[in-house]
């Protein structure tokens, strides 16, 4: 049960957390100004049941600024708070920015655990080191990040139907309006508990508009890392996507219109193959995919398995089609940190609409996916997925 009295606690004693890694130098006076500036009076907690995506955010924040001059300044935790920046600032204006997602899940057994958060740190560091921002201790940004989340552990929802939602970001403050690499720099967390991404609920099929008109990435570009401006382009798509009746999009790329990914999620087809077996396939990383935490965790469990083929590979439209067309094709979802595993039941494509046949299949494979990594994500069974995060 979440009482006022407990956040206090934890408020309380956050001198003591950061004083426990001393390494990061984070020092109690350095999260907060002043005693008065101490957020004493923590936020209601919204309701785990009716949390939505992205609309509520905990108590405190953590920044860490960097420049070319100073290097890398001690990190800070302080009261969730807005930002000041110069108007010039090369995020604002180049899109010089990057992000990533990770969760906390509070487990059956009360404890608090992160999910393979190092492949989120390496897939920053590679966004920073091509976006020409300065690079950090992946190590030691997770430890800062572990302190955050033990700060504001009574933010984790008391529930296995929600989690805490961690935003790392990473911004170009710069402020001159030459496009030239940043010489000042800002890394921010911010977390908040959420909800099922999607308002259809956790494990409805969703219908996808497949439009070749349309490019989310391409060879030599930056569609394998996660920045902010391989996001915004997408929104008018995504619009139309509805417009159309459908609710996501299916990208596709190049003459052979090469299925890349399922709106912001990366994308699976189960099926039987021309040689009678069973197969899951993925696209490849081939600069153009996100390498995404789920994704990797997907294939690590299917081949564990050892139960059916396991594939990277291009698929054209033509040979999806296909298959629909022959019933070969038992399963397409979509997968990614915010939703987990998504499964799809339609497909939009020159002005024809193709059922899928995932949920007549169970899905078998994809609740399977989605019970397996949710049972992981709390605990009720032991992994090395996860790390554990300490609690008061």
């Amino acid at each position: 049960m979440q009482t006022v009295g407990r956040d206090a606690c934890i408020v309380s004693r956050l001198e003591t957390f950061l004083a426990m890694s001393p390494r990061l130098k984070i020092e109690p006076a350095q999260y907060c100004d002043n005693s008065s500036k101490r957020n004493t009076a923590c936020k209601a907690k919204p309701d785990p049941s009716t949390l939505v995506f992205g609309k509520h955010f905990s108590d405190h924040m953590l920044t860490i600024t960097w420049s070319e001059k100073e290097g890398w300044e001690a990190p800070q935790i302080k009261p969730f708070q807005n930002l000041s920046l110069h108007p010039a600032s090369s995020a604002l204006h180049y899109s010089i920015e990057l992000f990533e997602g990770m969760k906390a899940f509070r487990g059956a057994d009360n404890h608090i655990r992160l999910f393979r958060p190092m492949l989120n740190m390496e897939r920053m560091h590679r966004s920073a080191d091509r976006s020409c921002l300065p690079l950090f201790d992946k190590a030691e940004l997770l430890e800062c990040i572990r302190k955050l989340v033990e700060v504001d552990q009574e933010w984790v929802p008391y529930s296995q139907n929600a989690s805490l939602y961690i935003r790392p970001t990473f911004i170009g403050t710069e402020p001159s309006l030459g496009v030239s690499r940043a010489g000042k720099a800002l890394i921010f967390v911010i977390v908040g508990p959420v909800g099922p991404y999607f308002a259809t609920g956790s494990f409805n099929p969703v219908s996808l508009l497949a439009d070749p008109s349309f490019v989310r990435a391409w060879k030599g570009g930056v569609g394998a890392f996660k920045m902010g401006g391989n996001y915004g382009p997408t929104i008018a798509v995504q619009n139309e996507a509805v417009k159309r009746g459908c609710q996501q999009v299916l990208w596709l790329y190049g003459d052979d219109e090469e299925i890349t990914e399922v709106g912001t999620m990366n994308l699976f087809i189960y099926w039987t193959n021309e040689k009678g077996d069973k197969e899951l396939i993925t696209p490849p990383l081939d600069g153009i995919i996100l390498p995404g935490v789920t994704r990797q965790s997907l294939l690590d469990l299917a081949r564990s398995w050892n139960e059916f083929k396991v594939t990277e590979r291009n698929m054209g439209m033509k040979e999806l089609l296909g298959a629909l067309d022959s019933g070969r094709v038992l399963e397409v979802f979509g997968a990614g940190t915010a939703c987990v595993v998504c499964p799809v039941g339609s497909l939009l494509y020159r002005g024809k609409t193709y059922q899928i046949p995932t949920m007549q299949n169970g899905p078998d494979l994809a609740k399977r996916f989605h019970k397996e990594l949710t049972d992981i994500q709390v605990g009720l069974f032991t992994s090395a997925f996860t790390h554990n995060i300490q609690q008061l």
